[in-house]
């Protein structure tokens, strides 16, 4: 952790000394005005795969979008900001952010109603194939993972590029007391009535956000609780999101990311799979 933390606050001092073009979005009809609210939601359909045992993917038919950015203060589908510095080239905040691993346990977590700019068939339960050389045992029902909010500071770094996207948290109000960072590059694209986002993400968390989610308690199984160790870890990802602009409020949507689960958090017998899809089409409304 100590590690991250000395990674990111060694960035955050260099920032100053990067002079590239400031690139805040593609195109500029897609920014948020300052002083107004951004009102949106996207209706279509798509699915968040659940890769935890006995848990059914997550549909998805809406995706709302709320934000209001005003001269320091910001808003953003839930979480809070205040801007420290803002320059050409960089920018830092404090931020407020919602740990997405609970999304897994609960389908209204806001992690599966805000997404980042059917019926369901049970999950068929298999062995962990890091854990084969021990037979299966039957679970009990899982014990409630809290809801929390983590705290901290981010910075965007705005290149010709790209914009990167620095950031560490902790836990504010000490339901699991670990803490998470992530390192993001993303880059946009337009061609004519086109709009292509992509991004590449990794994200870090601490061993004690990995032990409270994903960590098996006694009374769910007695054996597992002994013999799994959680250990910090970090998840891979990438994301393409593709718009077309139909008029100056409506776009066709397409979005799809892939989280491949770092095998620290692999390895706990909760999960029967090392990765998370999620992928949605349809049509987005900008009020």
């Amino acid at each position: 952790m100590h590690r991250i933390l000395f990674i990111l606050i060694v960035s955050l001092s260099i920032l100053p000394s990067i002079g590239m073009a400031k690139q805040t979005c593609v195109p500029e009809s897609q920014c948020i005005e300052m002083n107004n609210w951004d009102l949106g939601v996207a209706i279509g359909w798509g699915q968040k795969s659940n890769p935890l045992k006995d848990f059914n993917d997550i549909p998805l038919f809406f995706i709302p979008t709320i934000a209001y950015y005003g001269n320091n203060w910001f808003f953003d589908n839930g979480n809070l900001g205040y801007t420290l510095a803002e320059q050409e080239s960089f920018t830092i905040n404090l931020v407020t952010s919602y740990s997405l691993d609970r999304a897994y346990f609960y389908r209204w977590d806001p992690s599966n109603v805000f997404l980042e700019r059917s019926s369901q068939m049970p999950t068929k339960a298999t062995t962990n194939l890091a854990l084969t050389t021990e037979p299966e045992a039957e679970f009990n029902t899982l014990e409630t993972r809290n809801f929390t909010m983590l705290g901290g500071a981010e910075a965007f770094i705005y290149t010709r590029l790209g914009i990167v996207r620095l950031a560490y948290t902790h836990d504010m109000f000490n339901v699991h007391q670990g803490s998470e960072a992530q390192i993001k590059w993303s880059n946009g694209w337009e061609v004519d009535r086109f709009i292509f986002e992509l991004a590449l993400i990794f994200d870090w968390k601490s061993q004690a956000v990995v032990d409270y989610y994903y960590g098996v308690r006694p009374s769910e199984n007695a054996y597992w609780s002994e013999h799994y160790q959680a250990k910090s870890g970090w998840n891979k990802g990438a994301e393409i999101t593709t718009r077309y602009v139909l008029t100056d409020n409506w776009d066709l949507l397409l979005a799809v990311r892939y989280t491949q689960i770092a095998d620290e958090i692999a390895a706990s017998p909760l999960l029967i799979q090392d990765y998370s899809r999620t992928y949605f089409v349809g049509a987005a409304y900008r009020f």
